[in-house]
C-alpha cells in the first residue's frame, strides 16, 4: 500500500510561508481540484487560521470551515489543535475545550491533531476525549526537538502513552525542520517496532534535508507526509507534493494522486502566490534555505523574530551572541521543544540576558509563570538556581494547569448575550476575546454608511471608510 499524503498547503503552507494571511476566496479558488487530487486529507484549519480570519481579514473562520467542507466531498479535513490552548496562547478551561472540539467536528473537520508545547500529555486528554466522543479522527502529535533528554527511548516512550491514551495515530511534528535523514530513519523504525498505531511525518525545508528525510522515512515504514502543493512548498514551508508523487511513482509506496489535478491546482496557487510576492508579505527570503537551523536548533520562524527584535533595538551586532545564548536558556528551562509560545519566550529571554548583559535581570511574565509550572511539566529538571533567581520560594504547580480553571463557556454566553448568534460565536470570544467582540459587531450591528455628496468628491462617515 503506498504512502498517504496530506496536504498542507490551505493552513501550514501559507502559515509558513506569509504569515497565514490566505482568504477564504483564494482557497476556495483551487478547492475543487484539490478535492480531486486523491490525498488522505487536507489541513485546512487551526494553528494560526482562526486568529489571521478575525485579527486580520476580516473573515469568520467558522463559515471559512463550512465553505471548504461543502466543496470537498472526497477529502477528509483536518486541522492543527494545541491541546489545552486550543488555538490560542494561554489555557482554556475543560469545558471550552470540549465544546470547540464538539464544533469544529460540527462544521466539517474530521481529523484533530492534538499537540502540547512540552509534550505534557496531561494537557492533551481533555482534546483527545472530547475528540473521540464526537466521533472525530484523533492524531496526537509529539513535539520533535533535540536535546539530551530528547532520546528516541523518549519518543518510544511517548508513542507508548499516545497510544494508551486512545489516539488513532501518531505525528512527528517536526516544527523546526531539524529531523536528519538517519535519525528521521532510526525513529520511524523503532515507533513501528513499538507501536500499531499509523505514524504521520510533518516537517519543515527550512534547512534544506527535508526531501532526504522524507525518504528515508518512507523507507523505514512512515505511513504519511505532510506535502504542500508547489506554489506554497520548499522554504519554511513543506517539500513539494507533486515531487514526491513523481519520485514515488510504479514503487510500492506510489500515493496515486492525480497529477493532472494537481497541475490545475498548483496553476491557480501559482497566482495566489505571485499576489503576496507582490505585495511583500511573501518575503523571498521565506523561500531560501537556512542551515543555520541546524547549527543552533532554532526554528525558521524564531530565527526571524530574534532579527526583528535585534532590528527594532539597533542591534543586530548581537545577532550570534543571542544565538548562542539560546539553547543555554533552553538548558536552564529544562529543554523546552522550540514550538509556540515556548519557542518566542525562550527567544525573548535570550535576546534580554544578552543586551542587559546580567542573565535573568529582565524576565518576561510568560517565563515567571512557565516557572510556576502553570504551562505544565518541563522535559528536563529546571535549573533551580534559575527558579529561585527569578520567583524565589514561590510554589509550584506539578498538577495539570488547567485542574485550576473555572468552567468559562457559560459565563461569556450570558456576558455577550446581546452580541452573540450561535455558541461558534462564544468560542471565538472565548479564544481571542477583544478581537472576536469587534468582528462581531462589525460583523452583526455595523453601523450605518452615510455618503454625503459635494461638488468634488463622496465623503463616507461611519462604517469601515470611517
Amino acid at each position: 500500500m503506498g504512502v498517504k499524503i496530506v496536504e498542507t498547503s490551505l493552513r501550514d503552507g501559507h502559515q509558513s510561508l506569509f504569515a497565514t494571511r490566505m482568504t477564504t476566496n483564494e482557497i476556495l479558488s483551487a478547492i475543487d481540484e484539490l478535492d480531486k487530487v486523491g490525498y488522505y486529507a487536507m489541513e485546512v484549519w487551526g494553528g494560526a487560521t482562526f486568529d489571521a480570519c478575525l485579527r486580520f481579514l476580516n473573515e469568520d473562520p467558522w463559515e471559512r470551515l463550512r465553505a471548504i467542507k461543502a466543496r470537498c466531498p472526497n477529502t477528509k479535513l483536518q486541522m492543527l489543535f494545541r491541546g489545552q490552548n486550543i488555538l490560542g496562547y494561554r489555557h482554556y478551561a475543560d469545558d471550552i475545550v470540549d465544546k470547540f472540539v464538539q464544533k469544529a467536528l460540527e462544521n466539517g473537520i474530521d481529523i484533530i491533531r492534538i499537540f502540547d508545547a512540552l509534550n505534557d500529555i496531561r494537557n492533551l486528554k481533555c482534546a483527545v476525549d472530547s475528540t473521540k466522543k464526537y466521533g472525530g479522527e484523533c492524531q496526537i502529535a509529539m513535539c520533535y526537538t533535540t536535546s539530551p533528554v530528547h532520546t528516541v527511548d523518549y519518543y518510544v516512550n511517548l508513542a507508548k502513552e499516545i497510544e494508551a491514551m486512545g489516539a488513532d495515530s501518531i505525528c512527528i511534528k517536526d516544527m523546526a525542520g531539524v529531523l536528519l535523514p538517519n535519525d528521521a530513519f532510526e525513529l520511524v523504525t523503532r515507533l513501528k517496532q513499538n507501536t500499531k498505531l499509523p505514524i504521520e511525518l510533518h516537517s519543515h525545508c527550512t534547512c534544506a534535508t527535508m526531501g532526504m528525510t522524507y525518504m528515508k522515512a518512507i523507507e523505514a515504514g512512515v505511513d504519511i507526509i505532510d506535502t504542500a502543493i508547489s506554489p506554497l512548498s520548499m522554504g519554511t514551508s513543506q517539500p513539494a507534493t507533486e515531487a514526491f508523487q513523481y519520485a514515488l511513482t510504479n514503487t510500492p509506496y506510489d500515493p496515486k494522486l492525480n497529477l493532472d489535478m494537481l497541475s490545475k491546482a498548483a496553476a491557480k496557487m501559482t497566482l495566489v502566490k505571485d499576489k503576496y510576492l507582490a505585495n511583500g508579505l511573501l518575503n523571498p527570503k521565506a523561500l531560501s534555505p537556512n542551515p543555520e537551523v541546524l547549527k543552533f536548533q532554532v526554528p525558521g520562524g524564531m530565527l526571524s523574530n530574534l532579527m526583528s527584535q535585534l532590528k527594532e533595538q539597533k542591534a543586530m551586532d548581537r545577532y550570534e551572541a543571542v544565538l548562542t545564548e539560546v539553547p543555554k536558556v533552553r538548558k536552564d528551562m529544562g529543554y523546552p521543544p522550540l514550538v509556540t509560545p515556548l519557542s518566542q519566550m525562550v527567544g525573548t529571554q535570550a535576546v534580554m540576558n544578552v543586551m542587559t548583559g546580567v542573565r535573568y535581570k529582565m524576565v518576561p511574565n510568560e517565563i515567571k509563570e512557565y516557572l510556576h509550572g502553570l504551562y505544565g511539566q518541563s522535559p528536563a529538571p529546571v535549573d533551580e538556581k534559575i527558579r529561585h533567581q527569578i520567583i524565589g520560594d514561590d510554589a509550584v504547580i506539578t498538577h495539570r494547569p488547567a485542574d485550576d480553571l473555572a468552567p468559562e463557556f457559560a459565563n461569556l454566553k450570558a456576558k455577550y448575550h446581546d452580541l452573540i448568534r450561535c455558541d461558534e460565536d462564544v468560542l471565538s470570544i472565548a479564544l481571542f476575546e477583544a478581537v472576536a467582540v469587534k468582528f462581531l459587531k462589525n460583523k452583526y450591528q455595523p453601523e450605518p454608511q452615510i455618503t454625503v455628496e459635494t461638488d468634488e468628491f463622496n465623503v463616507y462617515i461611519g462604517g469601515a471608510l470611517k
